[in-house]
């Protein structure tokens, strides 16, 4: 097996120096915003809408990368981006869904999930430039998340307008988990902490299921597992609660969320890993049974965040995080900075394009092992 430091340095190179400057270079619109996807050769992929969540995990990125990689190049590109997200999706004191591909409204829906990126990635601009419109359009999400978002059993409802037909879903709620506790990092406001606590009482609560020690993905209005697709069981999201705990614990100091973090671990790595490598796209509540064995690309980088936080031997922790990262270069990283979205069964690249939204997920999974290798 290579060494840590080894393939730690050769997925920054890849990540950090070059998919990232790279997707400045060519998946950036007219008037500052981003493409929602680009073909392996880095062209243009319309797909018909340009989503709010695209623009906002790439803002997230960009300053990110500026604030802890040095990445001072990138912080025009963010200032632009910036002003095209408030020009363009911001309607009537709500954020929009989506833009069609001519940069029109498109689908006029608020996305609980979306706003969850507003709060996280305003929290770094803010971080980064000291722009306080940030402050202020975080404030007013969060105003609307709490008077027209909060449902009556708990959580927030999917979208506004609601539509009681959805489904109710676990992750739109941890990505406003992150979302809050970045906002509280920020600010110092309270009212974003507590809405972070709230979540997390929720997911003690509804989200986690003592008796099989799983995260549920989907539910029905009353928090109950939904009929159809109670049993899916993502091993990714273990991974990502499992770090976003340890996030809320810093500001919480509750020891309940570091325990439920290890319980969270233990199925993941339980029910989640390949033997062949890499992490299983879904399992069986019941039966612990793989549901799906592809392998999308964003719970490996999960993987890699919760290895850094999660209590265990020292030894332990850095094979794990080599062989990981190891996987990462083997069988997802390709030249040039591109990456391969999805790995079948067998481990096999399936054709995919370059999605705005994964290098949000590339980044931060790395930034966590650099994060930890230097302290």
């Amino acid at each position: 097996m290579p060494r840590l430091d080894t393939v730690l340095d050769q997925c920054k190179k890849h990540i950090i120096d070059t998919t990232l400057p790279n997707w400045m270079k060519y998946g950036q619109l007219g008037l500052g915003g981003c493409r929602e996807s680009l073909n392996q050769d880095w062209s243009p992929n319309p797909v018909g809408r340009i989503r709010l969540l695209s623009q906002c995990r790439q803002l997230y990125t960009w300053c990110h990368a500026a604030l802890d990689h040095e990445l001072t190049y990138s912080t025009p590109d963010a200032n632009r981006l910036f002003d095209f997200i408030v020009s363009h999706y911001y309607r009537d004191g709500r954020w929009l869904f989506s833009l069609d591909d001519a940069l029109r409204p498109h689908q006029t829906h608020t996305d609980a999930y979306a706003l969850a990126f507003i709060l996280l990635s305003f929290s770094y601009y803010f971080r980064l430039t000291g722009n306080d419109q940030a402050l202020t359009l975080i404030e007013s999400t969060h105003q609307f998340l709490q008077t027209e978002m909060v449902h009556p059993n708990g959580g927030y409802h999917e979208v506004f307008p609601y539509d009681d037909d959805l489904v109710r879903r676990q992750n739109p709620h941890m990505h406003l988990l992150e979302g809050y506790v970045a906002a509280f990092k920020a600010t110092g406001v309270d009212g974003y902490k507590q809405a972070a606590l709230d979540i997390v009482s929720l997911a003690q609560t509804h989200f986690f299921d003592a008796k099989d020690g799983t995260l549920r993905e989907f539910f029905n209005p009353k928090w109950q597992p939904d009929s159809t697709q109670g049993n899916w069981i993502e091993p990714g999201h273990h991974f990502e609660w499992a770090w976003l705990l340890h996030q809320t614990f810093k500001i919480s100091n509750n020891q309940a969320d570091q325990k439920l973090a290890q319980q969270l671990w233990q199925t993941g790595i339980k029910y989640g890993l390949d033997p062949l490598g890499g992490v299983y796209n879904a399992f069986d509540s019941g039966t612990g049974t793989p549901l799906d064995r592809e392998k999308r690309v964003w719970p490996i980088t999960e993987y890699l965040k919760a290895c850094c936080v999660i209590d265990m031997p020292e030894v332990e922790r850095e094979e794990r995080l080599t062989a990981a990262l190891s996987f990462l270069l083997e069988h997802y990283l390709i030249d040039n900075g591109r990456w391969h979205e999805y790995l079948d069964q067998n481990n096999q690249p399936k054709e995919y394009p370059l999605a705005a939204t994964t290098s949000y997920h590339l980044f931060l999974g790395l930034h966590e092992v650099l994060n930890w290798r230097a302290n």
